[in-house]
């Protein structure tokens, strides 16, 4: 919900004003890319066994997305109703129901009953619940902790549906249905808010891009992707989204216009929200000069200064990263030049910092510093160390970061890129690995291979102790699932490398593209720094 308001509220402030009640509930954009499982950031229906059945379940109206939201927890999943239900949307199968009395209770989802207020009704039709036993029931299945009081429930029931001549067959299905369902299983009412929260996020991604990611990233951690993730999907959906500017960054991250979104400084590690918030207080008075002036009047410590020179924020007072990240160091250390022992000396890098028309004498330090003292002016005076360091800023020796330095500070000082995803840079080096976009044309039972950086492992206790995979590259989500005995071979690898290498087989069906690991190794190279895995077990 929060991202939700903070997505309305943008959107009042650049005056384009929108809320969940205004929203059509029949946009068909919204619906395709549910139907393409384009969902990441979307609450509800963005974890891997989502994106899974939306190509299956191809939503079409608003009350598909309730059946999707209430089809994927537990007690459908243990209870075995997602196949027969998608297979029976799809057609392949008729619906089919318990008994043909149940036949008005259960049309609406084929047969399969997904919904809290479903098992009450067949209570009620099959073994003569009153309202007060079905009440029961309703307790039972919504506070499941007790299993002596399930167990006296469906006894109950079975004794009741056998009084009214229920064949043994049609009681065990009935009571199964009823016992998995208290596995966290939903109430329509539930569903159908929860869809509309859904259905909402959908639309806004697809209507206001920039306002939903820059909420989403405002109020993280949440949901299953960092926001490295949400930064690459956004870039894939075609914003630009600026990179971290002491000149234009706010603390939240901000939208500058229907294409693109500024980061704030709450994506930078270890910076305080107060200090951040106290830069901008004096940017507003007025704006910074230079270096120094940013120095006096922002309380930053020498840590927080020197990551936001590496993360490229203090570029406007420099050439380039390292540039900056050299006057940071330089102003840092300044109390050597006044403490020195040399009289009227500078310090700078050989072959730096020496000013024209001035002449010199010096030596080299062991660290590679020169120490030198100038030996008189035009009028013959000696002039004083602060003289000379304010008539030339030493001029860094340092060279341009290169593309994957610049990407692996990115990702060290923010966790985050804003340039090309790390698999970009190895591209070249891998031309045997299948992208993430490609996946789709991958025949059905063909060997290949997928590589990415790992953003989530996940081993559900409804799986039997399968592990699922999702690596990620330059061109979007690749998933692969791990079954028991191999995850136990390449326990270390699975669990500890960021980047991995997949060899498997391919299991497409319904445009739902899976491998099926039949190796796993790390994929390591000094140019990769990815994000942090979101890892659920």
């Amino acid at each position: 919900m929060s991202v939700m308001q903070d997505a309305f509220e943008l959107c009042r402030e650049r005056g384009r004003p929108l809320d969940l009640a205004h929203i059509p509930k029949d946009d068909e954009k919204t619906f395709e890319i549910m139907q393409r499982a384009d969902t990441i950031g979307i609450f509800q229906i963005e974890s891997r066994a989502q994106m899974a059945t939306l190509p299956r379940m191809k939503p079409k109206c608003f009350y598909d997305v309730v059946i999707e939201v209430a089809i994927i927890r537990p007690g459908p999943i243990q209870g075995d109703m997602v196949h027969p239900y998608l297979a029976r949307r799809a057609g392949r199968e008729p619906p089919t129901y318990f008994d043909p009395r149940l036949e008005p209770v259960l049309k609406r989802t084929l047969g399969v009953p997904l919904f809290q207020e479903q098992m009450l009704k067949i209570a009620m039709v099959m073994a003569d619940f009153s309202g007060d036993e079905a009440e029961e029931l309703r307790r039972a299945l919504s506070f499941h902790r007790s299993e002596e009081r399930m167990n006296k429930v469906c006894a109950k029931l079975r004794i009741a549906m056998e009084r009214k001549g229920v064949t043994p067959d049609k009681i065990d299905k009935i009571v199964q249905s009823i016992s998995s369902f208290a596995l966290y299983g939903f109430p329509e009412s539930h569903a159908i808010s929860f869809a509309i929260l859904a259905y909402g996020s959908a639309y806004l991604k697809v209507h206001r891009a920039p306002e939903f990611y820059a909420s989403l990233l405002n109020n993280q951690p949440m949901g299953f992707y960092t926001p490295a993730t949400i930064v690459k999907d956004a870039q894939r959906h075609g914003l630009k989204i600026k990179p971290v500017c002491v000149f234009q960054s706010e603390w939240r991250c901000t939208v500058l216009d229907d294409n693109t979104v500024r980061l704030g400084f709450c994506v930078v590690n270890r910076l305080r929200q107060e200090h951040a918030e106290e830069l901008v207080r004096q940017r507003r008075d007025r704006p910074f000069d230079s270096l120094d002036d940013f120095k006096r009047r922002v309380p930053l410590s020498r840590d927080e200064l020197r990551t936001v020179a590496e993360l490229g924020a203090l570029n406007c007072f420099a050439e380039h990263r390292r540039a900056a990240m050299w006057e940071v160091e330089e102003a840092l250390h300044d109390d050597l030049l006044d403490r020195t022992t040399l009289g009227s000396a500078c310090i700078s890098r050989v072959g730096f910092g020496v000013a024209p028309k001035q002449s010199f004498e010096g030596f080299t330090t062991r660290h590679g510093f020169r120490v030198c003292r100038k030996v008189r002016d035009g009028e013959g005076a000696l002039a004083s160390t602060r003289d000379v360091y304010a008539t030339q800023k030493l001029l860094s020796p340092l060279q341009r970061m290169t593309l994957p330095e610049r990407v692996r500070a990115d990702y060290e000082t923010m966790n985050l890129t804003t340039g090309p995803h790390p698999m970009k840079l190895l591209r070249r080096r891998l031309p045997n690995i299948w992208r993430a976009i490609d996946l789709p044309h991958a025949r059905h039972g063909s060997i290949i291979q997928i590589a990415g950086n790992v953003i989530c492992r996940q081993r559900p206790g409804t799986a039997k102790g399968f592990v699922f995979i999702s690596l990620e590259d330059e061109t979007g989500v690749s998933n692969a699932i791990v079954e028991p005995d191999l995850f136990e071979r390449f326990r270390l690898v699975i669990t500890e490398e960021a980047f991995l290498l997949i060899e498997g087989e391919v299991q497409n069906s319904d445009n739902v593209v899976l491998i099926k690991a039949r190796e796993i190794r790390p994929v390591a190279h000094e140019q990769l720094v990815g994000s942090e895995s979101h890892d659920f077990h």
